[in-house]
């Protein structure tokens, strides 16, 4: 019951200091198995992201979250793992093990999962070179729709540093599936999807 006050609230506040848009352009909201990937320009882009979707397509959606900074707290820890059901990627043991088995174990038990293929946050008007993980994910799970989104503004909602959120009307937007093709190459295929999702800040 607790957390489902909290995920109310939560969404609440993000729709009143965001407006929390949601624009799907290319397909519509669906409740089938995908990946979200997205540009990453704030810790706030796994809540934006999460507050823009339909309610149904919520419940189904795991974002994904680092657990260095999701967990500093019990209070981060506790909204990521109740209100968002979070899956945690330990940047921390990178190279110690697989960074994708959470991800993977998450879509194999038939999750969607909300991802941001540069691996960190960056600073620039456009997001940083894609690193291989969501390339790994379309080889391992054909099957699994992958759906590019732009969320814009949300870097000027909490500027790195900052504590308290500034009113800015934010959006995201979801555009059309694509798809890994046959024999297309690592790099190739993530240059890709990166200027998939880089388009969807001109529409």
């Amino acid at each position: 019951m607790l957390a489902k006050l909290m995920s109310l609230f939560l969404l609440g506040l993000v729709r009143v200091l965001t407006g929390a848009q949601a624009r799907w352009y290319g397909c519509p909201p669906k409740a089938e198995q995908r990946i979200y990937f997205a540009n990453h320009q704030s810790h706030a882009d796994l809540v934006m992201i999460w507050a823009a979707l339909p309610k149904e397509l919520r419940s189904i959606t795991r974002p994904i979250a680092a657990k260095d900074y999701w967990t500093k707290t019990p209070f981060r820890e506790w909204i990521t793992t109740r209100v968002f059901n979070a899956i945690y990627v330990d940047r921390a043991r990178v190279g110690e093990q697989d960074p994708l088995e959470p991800l993977i174990d998450a879509l194999r038990s038939g999750d969607s999962i909300i991802i941001f293929p540069e691996g960190t946050r960056g600073f620039a008007d456009e997001p940083q070179p894609f690193k291989a993980g969501l390339y790994n994910l379309a080889q391992k799970f054909p099957n699994v729709v992958l759906v590019p989104a732009w969320i814009d503004n949300i870097q000027r909602v909490m500027p790195k540093g900052e504590v308290v959120p500034v009113p800015i009307l934010c959006s995201v937007t979801f555009g059309a599936p694509i798809q890994l093709e046959e024999g297309e190459d690592r790099r190739a295929f993530l240059d890709r999807a990166r200027a998939a999702v880089i388009a969807l800040r001109e529409i």
